[in-house]
């Protein structure tokens, strides 16, 4: 039979750390699936700001660590596994993972957002060949050479930021006709030399046979191509909730919604991070749900239910 627990967090992001970190912090019996990657999307981010104890920021792949030792200090356990199913069973919750099955009296929903995909030609074919979505990853791998980046909101254009010095050009596509980026993104990317806006561009294909060699789009003047060894593909994210199945339908907005506490419709079942509807996704943002969230599952254990 598996051990009972009781608060298991489903996430490895910020947002889950932090939530596991209340959580053993309080005193509860606390377990942080990670998922097979500490992080998450912050992994990719050169530089989150916003936080007092770094103000001139820091990069995804510091802050996830210290988080996680954090909680891990605080007494959480870790399990670098994915939750696959959640089902209720009388007063706990059993979740399924490839590790086997994980029964908590409060589970906290934390398993944030994946990037969504263009769906053209050569995407998945040049993943890892020139297609990424991760700047301070292979920014190296393509020093002094042309990229595009596609989209116009805050990861597309910090991940431009963090290209740029680095490549001999970025080459910035977004289909519409304004980028959607926080103002001082955008008043960085229009200042560097080293940076090129091309509006209302839909790229049709991602070029190469064996690696990334082009993008093809179309923009109001016709069909265009623009040579690039690096495609950097940010245009927007979408929920990971497959694992839910009907037991936690999302809302209009594909995500969990919930009330101020995070409170999901689900006696015992919170939801914090970029999971949830109305999420501000940023990086210290999310980390603020998960207090949220380990706090209030913490009322409830204690009060027994939602009347805390």
């Amino acid at each position: 039979m598996a051990d009972e627990i009781d608060i298991l967090v489903v996430g490895g992001g910020i947002a889950g750390l932090t939530a596991g970190f209340h959580a053993a912090t309080a005193g509860r019996r606390t377990l942080v699936l990670t998922g097979a990657v500490l992080g998450g999307n912050l992994l990719s981010i050169e530089a989150i700001e916003g936080h007092p104890d770094h103000p001139n920021g820091i990069a995804g792949y510091e802050l996830c660590p210290l988080a996680q030792m954090d909680a891990a200090k605080a007494g959480a356990a870790f399990a670098m596994v994915e939750a696959e199913e959640i089902q209720r069973e009388g007063d706990f919750w059993r979740v399924r993972s490839a590790q086997g099955e994980h029964v908590a009296r409060a589970v906290i929903l934390a398993t944030g957002t994946s990037f969504r995909k263009l769906g053209v030609g050569g995407e998945e074919r040049l993943v890892g060949k020139g297609v990424s979505q991760c700047a301070s990853c292979d920014a190296p791998l393509l020093r002094g050479r042309p990229v595009v980046v596609v989209g116009g909101g805050d990861s597309a254009l910090q991940e431009a930021l963090a290209l740029s010095g680095i490549v001999s050009r970025v080459t910035i596509l977004t289909d519409g006709g304004a980028l959607t980026a926080q103002q001082g993104f955008i008043e960085r990317v229009t200042v560097d030399p080293g940076i090129e806006l091309r509006f209302n561009a839909k790229v049709l294909d991602i070029l190469g046979d064996t690696v990334v060699t082009g993008v093809k789009y179309r923009d109001p003047a016709g069909d265009q191509e623009i040579a690039a060894d690096g495609v950097f593909i940010f245009i927007g994210m979408q929920p990971n909730t497959a694992f839910l199945g009907d037991v936690l339908p999302p809302g209009a907005d594909g995500k969990i919604p919930v009330d101020p506490d995070m409170r999901t419709g689900l006696q015992g079942v919170f939801a914090a991070g970029t999971l949830r509807s109305k999420a501000a996704c940023r990086a210290f943002a999310s980390a603020e749900d998960g207090r949220i969230a380990a706090l209030a599952a913490d009322r409830y254990l204690t009060a027994g239910g939602w009347a805390i």
